[in-house]
């Protein structure tokens, strides 16, 4: 029972999305700024952290590999692709439109 939860948390958290949405003002700016912000996602426990979140068009999301084996990141469309994430390592890419982007890692399925 136990790893058909297991299972089932991974393959939810595999298939996560994050949102990609352009606004006038919210937590993707920086504070007194129409800068675009950082934003991070971590990679532990078989599963990406936070599952989905919003940034602005221009926005930088680094994904962090805090697990015990190397990951993806790679878009179910194909439109990117970390390579092999090695434990500690990250990998960033700058969304520079605003959109949904769902991905996965292709060593997890």
């Amino acid at each position: 029972m136990k790893t058909k939860m297991f299972y089932a948390g991974v393959l939810a958290a595999l298939f996560a999305v994050i949102v990609f949405i352009s606004c006038s003002k919210s937590n993707s700016y920086k504070s007194g700024s129409n800068t675009p912000a950082a934003a991070t996602v971590s990679i532990k426990n078989m599963a990406f952290s936070p599952g989905s979140l919003s940034v602005m068009a221009g926005s930088t999301v680094t994904w962090t590999n805090s697990d015990t084996t190397i990951h993806t990141v790679t878009a179910d469309d194909g439109s990117f692709n970390s390579g092999n994430i090695a434990v500690g390592a990250t990998y960033s890419r700058v969304f520079s439109t605003a959109g949904t982007f769902s991905y996965h890692c292709t060593l997890h399925p």
